[in-house]
């Protein structure tokens, strides 16, 4: 009897920790997927531009588009002047 009701323990301690571990790694695989779809919150300081190079609104008013260019970030007002930009952005950056 005392066989096995250590029998049944082992046997449930083992169950829970398969358990455990299926879900560890199933927390992993979503932490990983949801790191890919987290975006960056830029910010006036993390942008190379004080302006929007397209309609001349301040960063400092709110970016809610950006691009990176030659490894510098430039944030844009919105997906519209960003696209404006993109078409020639040497000639934006030129004259900043």
């Amino acid at each position: 009897m005392k066989k096995t009701i250590n029998t049944l323990a082992l046997l449930a301690l083992l169950v829970s920790c398969n358990n455990a571990s299926e879900n560890s790694a199933e927390n992993q695989h979503k932490g990983m997927h949801e790191q890919e779809t987290v975006s960056i919150k830029y910010t006036p300081k993390m942008v190379s531009n004080k302006t929007d190079f397209i309609c001349g609104m301040p960063t400092t008013a709110g970016i809610s588009d950006t691009c990176q260019i030659e490894g510098k970030a430039y944030g844009f007002c919105s997906a519209e002047c960003m696209a404006e930009f993109k078409k020639d952005p040497g000639k934006y950056v030129a004259q900043q």
